[in-house]
């Protein structure tokens, strides 16, 4: 949070935009002008706007004036210390209810310049008579290539990163090269949609639990040994729902251990790109000698899941990458060239990743929020606050998970209860829910947090009063 001068700019901003001074669409003055108008440095007026900006009363644009994003008028303004952000997007699916339901980014956070020129690229790009590479198009698997490079710490080659229509067509491919009858260790609580999906496959899908250093390998050993596994599904970046991070020792033993059994390790690289602690680990796929790791990775999570794009990575020189191009060559492509095309242009342009930080300031402070509502609640631990866009709550005590969820939900917030995300059905030794703050407002998530703690007091107290959230 800024302090001093800064602090008392953005306080005054904030005033004016609570009090109609300042509408929706007007423009700022910049920071130049602003900084020689009110006798400050210029740093200290950049600083208020980019904190007004993470905290969305503003939106800034490079080369252009920074704008007002919403009109505020009547609604009270915060005090300095515990401002909060104005967004884009409600993410609610009923009417007054705030939905802090995970898995959903904020879609609408990319510049819209940035968007419109993707488009505009895109639909520059000539017509082609011939049907397109069933691998991808190769400007948007070149510019994969390097940002894993960047980002992830491995550059593959670029006849080793395939195009897939998300996630989830990513897997279908790996489950068909990996033939019929496929056993898959899956992390338990996790994506009951990937369990689902594995077994529409004809595969079977092989729970193993979840710790605080993501999936347990004495689990998983002792599963390979009661009958052979072929492959094993984990995301090690930011386990979802429990938001455990896999540290570097582990990867490598999960590694070993899949090279010396002759398992498939299938990385679902989820949320890698939103580290709030310290720097990201490596991927699996960058600390791989032997070749058994296939990396999968999505732009759901960054731009939108209406996209339907993401991509694989399999080992170079190996059966498994043989097998994964047959799989794909043999069912075409999966993705629009036109969407391949815009989505290269936002990332040779730079604007993909201009979004990225922009996502991380607004994310990061979203988690600030979450935290500090919920610090010191007795019995309550907060967890996944590493990364991602969710946080897992989970307290001790009787109160069954499914009280506690309606009785957030009669308060006017939408949670998720853990249980959702049991992949065998079975019981948990622990209780909790999973909160989501990607593409909520933080105004609506400022006011839904007191909801939520209230709630999770009352389960202390005894309490029943109910508080609606709007």
């Amino acid at each position: 949070m800024p302090s001093g001068k800064s602090a008392r700019v953005a306080d005054s901003l904030r005033a004016m935009i609570h009090d109609g001074r300042l509408r929706e669409g007007d423009a700022l003055p910049s920071t130049r002008a602003l900084a020689a108008e009110l006798g400050v440095a210029r740093g200290t007026v950049v600083t208020a706007f980019e904190q007004l900006d993470g905290e969305g009363y503003i939106t800034t644009r490079q080369g252009a004036a920074a704008r007002v994003a919403a009109t505020l008028k009547g609604l009270p303004t915060p005090h300095a210390e515990t401002a909060v952000p104005v967004h884009h997007r409600v993410a609610a699916h009923e009417e007054g209810l705030v939905d802090l339901l995970p898995g959903i980014p904020a879609s609408r956070a990319i510049a819209e310049r940035d968007w419109r020129a993707a488009w505009r690229h895109a639909a520059a790009a000539p017509l082609d008579d011939a049907y397109p590479d069933p691998l991808g198009l190769p400007e948007l698997r070149g510019e994969i290539a390097k940002q894993l490079g960047f980002s992830r710490g491995f550059a593959p080659p670029v006849e080793s990163v395939i195009v897939t229509a998300g996630t989830r067509e990513a897997l279908s491919l790996i489950l068909e090269a990996l033939g019929p009858g496929a056993r898959v260790a899956v992390e338990n609580p996790g994506h009951r949609g990937s369990a689902e999906l594995i077994a529409s496959a004809g595969a079977g899908a092989v729970p193993i639990g979840v710790g605080e250093q993501g999936l347990r390998l004495d689990a998983l050993r002792a599963a390979h040994a009661l009958a052979p596994l072929t492959a094993v599904l984990v995301t090690p970046s930011h386990q979802y729902p429990v938001g455990a991070v896999m540290p570097i020792a582990r990867r490598h033993e999960l590694i070993g251990w899949a090279e010396a059994e002759g398992v498939v390790v299938i990385e679902d690289d989820y949320d890698s790109e939103f580290r709030h602690h310290g720097t990201p680990l490596p991927a699996l796929a960058a600390i791989d000698p032997a070749g058994v790791v296939v990396h999968v990775g999505t732009f759901s999570k960054t731009l939108s899941p209406g996209l339907r794009c993401g991509y694989l990575v399999a080992p170079p020189g190996t059966p498994m990458a043989a097998a994964v191009r047959a799989v794909r060559v043999a069912r075409s492509s999966g993705v629009a060239t036109v969407t391949q095309h815009a989505l290269a242009w936002l990332m040779s342009s730079g604007a993909l990743r201009r979004h990225l930080a922009r996502l991380r300031r607004d994310y990061t402070h979203k988690r600030a929020m979450v935290a500090d509502a919920l610090a010191g609640l007795p019995g309550v631990k907060v967890g996944g606050l590493a990364g991602g866009l969710h946080a897992l709550v989970q307290w001790e005590g009787e109160r069954d998970e499914a009280s506690v969820v309606a009785g957030i939900r009669r308060r006017g917030v939408a949670v998720a209860p853990l249980a959702r995300y049991l992949v065998d059905g079975g019981d948990l030794d622990v209780r909790g829910f999973v909160l989501g703050y990607g593409p909520v407002t933080a105004t609506a998530l400022a006011r839904a947090l007191p909801c939520v703690v209230a709630e999770l007091r009352a389960g202390e107290s005894g309490q029943q009063r109910r508080e609606p959230a709007q």
